[in-house]
């Protein structure tokens, strides 16, 4: 059974809008914005760590797409923000093909408006805890030829799943639809470093309906049973393949990211 999508409703913060507000966006409402700011009172590296994920997102989407990766299936995409994924492939590959996929009904909205007559990228209605449900919809399978190489993007979504979502299981799931030389591309959050402020906004993002699953390195890790990972490993967000601007937010040191990456590939 297919759960059921997400009504809107602005007087209850939501994930995609809160990582919206941290970016600078306009996409929020009022909820939003005063559990953002409850937020940033006991975290405040979120502003910086949610510009360090995007610019994390662009280098490994440039990265797969200069080795060849044509196809991306981005799951928990978010608001449409600054180098989206279809933008950042298409320097590289005119004919690159993109499927946003997402549960969130706004983000369905934007992301539709922002793609109107981009015949290769499409956005999508699904939700990760039901990775079949998004491996056999229609409207993906029309765009990706999961008998090639795709490049499977999970940004910030996977601290949203519980353990008893079964997080590996999940990420089983896609991998074993995808041809060899697929790509995995993870980043996610954790209490490795500046544990009593994460730990706080943990909380926050608790009362306000939103429970994280934060994981530590082992546990990220694993997520990437099957693949094989890309130099450096899992680190912090500006320690892959960094660019200088990617430092500058972080002169105090790459864990007040708060977010671990990695880029896996299949043999």
């Amino acid at each position: 059974m297919e759960r059921e999508s997400p009504g809107f409703d602005p007087r209850t913060p939501n994930a995609a809008r809160l990582y919206d507000y941290y970016l600078g966006g306009k996409d929020h409402f009022p909820a939003d914005r005063v559990a953002a700011e409850k937020i940033l009172k006991v975290a405040p590296e979120l502003r910086a760590a949610a510009r360090a994920n995007r610019a994390f997102l662009a280098r490994a989407v440039r990265f797969l797409a200069e080795a060849g990766i044509t196809q991306f299936l981005d799951i928990g995409t978010g608001l449409p923000a600054q180098s989206n994924v279809h933008e950042v492939a298409g320097k590289v590959h005119q004919d690159a093909r993109v499927v946003y996929v997402d549960r969130d009904p706004v983000v369905l909205v934007h992301g539709r408006a922002l793609l109107a007559g981009h015949g290769d990228t499409t956005v999508v209605e699904g939700d990760l805890r039901e990775p079949h449900q998004i491996l056999k919809n229609p409207d993906v399978t029309r765009v990706i030829d999961f008998n090639r190489p795709v490049g499977v993007l999970l940004l910030a979504v996977m601290h949203y799943l519980t353990e008893s979502d079964r997080p590996q299981e999940v990420v089983a799931s896609l991998r074993d639809a995808l041809a060899p030389g697929s790509h995995l591309v993870v980043s996610h959050g954790t209490s490795d470093a500046r544990a009593a402020a994460v730990e706080k906004a943990t909380e926050v993002y608790r009362r306000a309906g939103l429970p994280l699953t934060l994981r530590g390195r082992a546990g990220i890790t694993a997520l990437f049973e099957g693949f094989e990972l890309v130099e450096p490993g899992v680190v912090w967000l500006p320690e892959w393949h960094p660019e200088q601007a990617d430092l500058i937010d972080f002169a105090s040191g790459p864990e007040s990211s708060l977010l671990l990456c990695g880029v896996g590939r299949m043999s």
